[in-house]
């Protein structure tokens, strides 16, 4: 982590951004950071491996961009297209055209995406109804966002661990 910044919560207010939607704007920004910095230098060979049973760095990669892309369709009120279905059911799936810069890179993508949602989200309609899922489960514009933030924060946190992990368990990244 850089630590000559304070997190990016502690920074102030993120421009154009809805006050109701500063924390979720926060959290989006924090994660991008963090997923750089854990990335940084991150050897290609073991973006698939899976640790002690646990998902590959490559799986949480696809999968926070996955979720932002889902969420934001919902928060739309529209649904999933044949697209986004396929993107679900081919996260984690081992690629070795997939380089770890075009996974951050995408990650990135989707959050700046994301943040220039949060900037055209009235406030009024936060807590509009919207549907989720096959089962058009309830939530709201509000929940949706949200979930897209902590979501990213949650699997961020399982990436530093997986990333943690496979360095201590390679000679070779144990070195750096």
């Amino acid at each position: 982590m850089n630590k000559s910044k304070p997190e990016v919560w502690l920074r102030g207010k993120v421009t154009e951004i809805p006050d109701l939607l500063q924390p979720a704007a926060h959290a989006l920004l924090q994660s991008r950071e963090e997923v750089e910095e854990y990335m940084e230098s991150f050897p290609k060979e073991l973006l698939w491996k899976i640790t002690l049973g646990r998902a590959s760095v490559g799986f949480h990669l696809q999968h926070l961009t996955g979720v932002i892309d889902r969420m934001l369709t919902y928060a739309k009120a529209e649904k999933l297209s044949e697209t986004q279905f396929q993107y679900l059911e081919n996260e984690g799936i081992p690629n070795d055209e997939i380089s770890v810069e075009f996974l951050v890179q995408n990650f990135q993508e989707k959050v700046d995406e994301a943040l220039n949602f949060l900037k055209n989200t009235p406030e009024n309609i936060l807590t509009d109804f919207r549907p989720v899922g096959r089962k058009e489960l309830p939530s709201t514009v509000i929940g949706l966002l949200f979930h897209a933030a902590e979501h990213s924060q949650r699997h961020v946190g399982q990436l530093l661990v997986t990333v943690s992990v496979l360095k201590h368990l390679d000679p070779e990244m144990n070195s750096e």
